[in-house]
């Protein structure tokens, strides 16, 4: 038996036999396997040098290539698309036309930029050596075309336009008297400023398609921001907008600060601040910074449609104006135009962080107004209840914050070319933009707008209870701006911790910062006065001309609606006592109310024409 055993521990089984046999097979596999794979390793080793060294030899063509594919890809999507509908695909042509058209002028400048300064500079000799009188050849003929252009539009749609006029040059005439420096002012950006004010508004308010880019415009930023409407909604639940500001105006602070955010990172924002910077630089005279912060400023805090774009891009030059007139530069600036034009794209890595860097950066802008809404409005009811308590010895109870604001602000507002009987209300408005934030302004003025149009009576209990359309668009323009205390406040702390050192300068200049800030909105409003009139009254003031001057049928659907919206804009004191609203004359309305015959207007309290 020992012996059995020992043979079969001398000689293994089938079993032993196979299990050896399996295991050197898997050996082999393995290695050869490893094999395998060093050699598939060194294949695409030299293989990715060789790609690699031919990429990198070829890397300028190959960028071509591919951007040449995506562009035909592109232009190809947008002839498809304005084949199947021209009309609708407008827009997206016109944005790209605009955008090649830019593309093709950066690189032509950038590579002839030498060559066109050479091919020019004949010219600006002459202009150098011609320019003390051509100044004044200038400038003659574009005063002498503005007064012409004043009397022929103020004989057309009133004197309003006249009175915003005459405000803008006391607002100019004030700087100067107060400047910092008075005989320091260079006039050349001041005018400048002023002209593309004006250029801007003609534009944007008195041409056809700049009235309608801008109100198209307008559109598609109110339809963008709507988006914001998905994020609410499933945080806050379906009844989010009940708290309007809270809920649905803050998250698009949010949405805007993301998206404000990615553009800086793809560097589309940084271009578009530095061609309006170049424009200001170049027409104004202003120094690199100035011009690109004044520029940048645009796109800063505004994002509400129609009238307020329009604002933001019309304060850009004033403010610039402003702060030339009233605190003129004594030094000459050190940072050149190269230097100032450089824009960091940002620390974000790619989009998605560029986007969450903008959301988070939003949280301190949300929690500021949030928390200023509520203190100021506490703080004013508190006030208002005070200054009524105090009232109240004097057996003047009504004594008020908005009240006393509104003499104290009503000429500021009646210079822009508001209405009298207007101006006190807009004079409220100004106060609380000035006292606390821009924010309360126009949530008051929204209020009124909407009274107006439930076209109720104008008063109740001797209340004026909303204002007339031109009225609001100067309110709407006078309010767009950064020139109140709390934002100055932001201001003064948010430049402080970017130059520690200069804290002192900072809060020195503060209060002449803020009158600034709010004067340059002032004189965004009186352009906006000057250009702008309400488009009902234009309508009505040639119907009514054409009626009843020339005896045409008075009971019309036009005559019977302007004389509608003429009679709930009068006011009537007493006998001899009634102001026409709309600028309308006192004949129109004697017209208009015998046609109507309203029960809230005696007609024989209107007087004849003088």
């Amino acid at each position: 038996m020992h012996e059995e055993e020992a043979l079969n521990d001398n000689h293994p089984g089938p079993n032993h036999f196979e299990l050896d046999q399996t295991g050197g097979d898997r050996k082999h596999r393995n290695s050869t396997y490893a094999k395998r794979r060093r050699v598939v390793l060194k294949y695409l080793e030299r293989n990715y040098g060789t790609v690699r060294d031919f990429c990198q030899k070829h890397k300028t063509t190959l960028r071509y290539i591919l951007w040449g594919t995506l562009l035909a890809g592109y232009l190809a999507m947008v002839i498809a698309a304005c084949g199947l509908n021209f009309h609708r695909a407008l827009p997206l042509f016109v944005i790209t036309v605009a955008a090649i058209f830019f593309v093709v002028w950066d690189h032509f400048m950038a590579k002839y930029d030498h060559r066109i300064e050479e091919l020019l500079s004949p010219g600006r000799r002459f202009l150098d050596s011609h320019w003390f009188w051509l100044k004044w050849v200038i400038w003659s003929s574009l005063i002498l075309g503005v007064v012409f252009w004043l009397i022929f539009d103020t004989a057309k749609l009133g004197k309003w336009q006249l009175v915003s006029f005459g405000g803008l040059i006391v607002y100019v005439i004030l700087l100067f008297l107060f400047s910092k420096h008075p005989t320091k002012v260079h006039w050349r950006p001041v005018f400048w400023g002023i002209g593309l004010q004006f250029l801007l508004g003609l534009l944007i308010l008195r041409t056809g398609p700049g009235l309608r880019a801008s109100q198209w415009l307008g559109k598609q930023v109110h339809t963008f921001l709507e988006h914001t409407d998905a994020g609410a909604s499933f945080v806050f639940g379906e009844n989010y907008t009940d708290h309007y500001l809270a809920f649905k105006f803050l998250p698009m602070l949010v949405f805007f600060s993301a998206v404000t955010s990615m553009l800086y990172y793809l560097g589309l924002m940084q271009w578009i601040i530095r061609k309006i910077g170049w424009l200001m630089l170049v027409t104004m005279g202003s120094s690199p910074v100035e011009s690109v912060v004044a520029a940048g400023n645009i796109f800063v805090g505004y994002i509400s449609p129609a009238h307020l774009l329009t604002a933001s891009v019309m304060s850009a030059p004033a403010s610039l104006a402003v702060a030339k007139l009233f605190w003129p530069e004594t030094e000459t600036p050190k940072t050149t135009l190269k230097d100032a034009m450089k824009m960091e794209m940002g620390d974000s890595r790619n989009l998605l962080e560029a986007a969450s860097y903008g959301t988070s950066s939003s949280i301190s802008l949300v929690a500021n107004i949030a928390v200023n809404m509520i203190a100021f409005l506490a703080l004013l009811s508190f006030v208002n209840a005070a200054l009524s308590w105090f009232g109240n010895m004097f057996d003047y109870p009504q004594l008020s914050f908005e009240l006393i604001c509104s003499y104290i602000f009503m000429p500021f507002s009646f210079m822009m070319g508001v209405d009298w009987q207007d101006s006190f209300m807009v004079a409220k408005l100004i106060g609380y933009k000035t006292f606390f934030t821009e924010f309360v302004a126009y949530e008051r003025l929204s209020k009124l707008v909407d009274l107006r149009k439930e076209a109720g009576p104008k008063f109740v209990d001797g209340v004026q209870q909303y204002m007339s359309i031109r009225s609001e668009t100067i309110a709407t323009y006078a309010l767009c701006g950064f020139g109140s205390v709390s934002s100055l406040g932001l201001a003064i702390s948010t430049l402080t911790s970017m130059a520690p050192s200069r804290k002192r300068d900072i809060a020195a200049g503060a209060v002449r910062a803020l009158i600034a800030g709010t004067i340059a909105c002032f004189m965004t409003a009186c352009i906006a006065g000057i250009l702008s009139s309400t488009p009902v009254d234009i309508t009505c003031h040639h119907i009514f001309e054409n009626t009843f001057a020339s005896g045409l049928s008075q009971n019309t659907t036009d005559v019977v609606s302007c004389c509608q919206s003429l009679l709930s804009s009068t006011v009537a004191v007493g006998p001899g006592e009634v102001i026409p609203g709309g600028n309308h004359s006192l004949s129109s309305l004697k017209n208009c109310c015998e046609l109507l015959k309203p029960s809230t207007l005696n007609c024989t309290w209107i007087p004849d024409e003088l």
